[in-house]
C-alpha cells in the first residue's frame, strides 16, 4: 500500500490552511515545502505514518490559531476595550 496519496493530500490540506497564516502565505508555503523536501528520502511506512499524524496535528493547531484570531476579533468588536480594562482594575 502506497502512502504517497496520503502525503500529497496532507500537503494540499496544509497549503489550503496556510492561506491566512499571520506571517503570510508565501512564508508558510516556503516553510512547508522545505519540511516536505527534507523528509522526501524517507521510505519506512511506519515513520511516514508518524509524520502524517504529525502533519494532521499541525492542521488542528492552525485551525485553533484561526479560531483564536476570530474570537479575539469578535471580542474587540463587541466589547469596549476601555470598559474591560476599567472593570479589571476595580
Amino acid at each position: 500500500m502506497s502512502l504517497r496519496p496520503q502525503v500529497i493530500q496532507l500537503y494540499k490540506n496544509l497549503l489550503y490552511m496556510g492561506r491566512e497564516y499571520p506571517m503570510g502565505y508565501d512564508y508558510f508555503r516556503e516553510r512547508l515545502k522545505r519540511a516536505f523536501l527534507k523528509n522526501k528520502h524517507e521510505t519506512d511506512p511506519k515513520v511516514i505514518e508518524e509524520m502524517i499524524g504529525r502533519g494532521e496535528y499541525v492542521i488542528k493547531e492552525i485551525e485553533a490559531l484561526y479560531m483564536l484570531k476570530k474570537y479575539r476579533t469578535l471580542k474587540r468588536r463587541y466589547y469596549d476595550v476601555e470598559f474591560t480594562n476599567k472593570q479589571a482594575t476595580n
